[in-house]
Formats: structure tokens, sequence, C-alpha cells
């Protein structure tokens, strides 16, 4: 009876049922196969569960201050874009959850984030104006009514888009001096899913796009990582000078 509720839970969304076979029944457990297919499908829902919290410190550390300084609207609207493209993408394709997964649940965050930017920059309605904006383009790129080949190109314009969004913010935070309300937990988190992702887009869906946007994005968020560091307690000098 456990047994049989055990290969109900694994199979097929974390095991295949040939794995599953070699893994659990045979106890095969150096079939090297196997172990990608079972640590891809575990990174996998592991940077999809992270995901539902990993922007929270960001917002968090926003709403205690009351202020959204020294994070840029701009890149925010870009990441944004790349986001969504990677989800549309993935549902075109017909990409397993666990493979994008996370873009849902970080592209929610990311809304919110843009909202209180405007928010606390006493731009209420405009932010207002963003999230309807957002979600009703959101819609209609998920409807049948955009061609497969929009859908591709978003993806394609997703290494330069994101890699724009990250520069933007690492300009900001040079020009500033520090890195505002940025959160490090955050930046690390991100840094730490791009670096899983690689090897699981490797793994389940083998397609170039998604690798080359998640070595892109490791990247772009190693950078802002590099400045959290480098700026770290950077206001607190600024205001003894």
């Amino acid at each position: 009876m456990a047994a049989s509720a055990l290969k109900v839970a694994l199979v097929p969304y974390i095991l295949p049922e040939r794995c599953y076979e070699e893994l659990i029944v045979d106890l095969n457990l150096l079939h090297v196969p196997c172990l990608k297919v079972f640590l891809s499908k575990a990174l996998g829902f592991g940077v999809v569960a992270g995901s539902l919290v990993v922007k929270m410190p960001q917002i968090l550390k926003i709403l205690a201050a009351k202020s959204a300084e020294g994070l840029d609207f701009n890149a925010i609207l870009l990441e944004l874009v790349a986001i969504s493209g990677t989800m549309a993408y993935s549902i075109t394709n017909n990409f397993p959850f666990s493979a994008w997964g996370e873009a849902l649940f970080i592209m929610i965050q990311t809304v919110s984030i843009g909202f209180m930017v405007q928010h606390f920059g006493g731009q209420t309605r405009r932010g207002l104006a963003f999230l309807f904006t957002y979600f009703t383009l959101l819609a209609l790129l998920l409807s049948p009514l955009t061609p497969s080949v929009v859908v591709t190109t978003l993806q394609v314009s997703n290494m330069p888009t994101a890699a724009t969004s990250r520069l933007l913010q690492a300009a900001t935070n040079y020009r500033n001096g520090h890195t505002g309300q940025l959160s490090a937990i955050t930046t690390f988190l991100l840094f730490a899913g791009s670096l899983a992702r690689i090897f699981t887009s490797i793994q389940e869906t083998g397609d170039l796009l998604m690798v080359l946007t998640y070595v892109v994005s490791l990247a772009c968020h190693s950078l802002i990582l590099a400045q959290v560091l480098y700026y770290w307690n950077a206001r607190d000098r600024l205001k003894k000078e």
C-alpha cells in the first residue's frame, strides 16, 4: 500500500516509470541518467517553491521603509517583459511546470513591487494604470489570438531585455553610491535560482533559448549581487561623512 502511494506521488511528476523502477524498486542508486532526472525535477520544484517568497524580503523592506528608493521602475518594466516572455514561451511549448513555474510567482511579486515604486513615489494613479495595462497585455499574450511567432520573438528578445533591466539597476546603484531598498536576500535568491535553472533547462527542455536566457540572467544577477556586497553599509558610511 505504501509503495503504491509512493509511486502515485512520484510518477510521472518527479520520476518517469523507468526511473522509478531503477531508483526505488531496484535500488540502483548509481543510475546516472535517472539521478540527473531526479536532481533536475527536485531543483525545478525547489526553485518554484522558493519563488513563492523570493521577492518577499524586497517587498517587506519597501513596506517597512515606506520607500522604494534605489529601485529603477524602467528596470522593473523590462524584467516583467522578460518574465512574461518566458511564461508565454513555456506554455506555448508545453514545457513542464517545474521548468518555468517560478516565472508566474516572480511575476506577481515583481508587479507588486512596480506598483509600490509608483505608490510610494506619490504616483498611485499611475501605479493603478500600470497594473491594469500589464495584466491586459499579459492576458492578450497568453490568448490564442497571439501568433506563436510573436511569443518566440519575445523569448529571443529576453536576453537583451533581461540584461538591459539589470544594467539599468546596476547604473542606478552606481549613481547613488548605494543599493537603497534593494534586498540582499532577494538578490542572492534570484542569483541561486538562475544558476539552478541552467541545469534544469538543459535537462527538462533541451531548449537553447531557455538555457541562454538563464545564462544571461545569471550573469546579470551576479553583477547586482556583487554591487550589494560592495556597497554593504554604504549609506551608513555616507551619513557619517
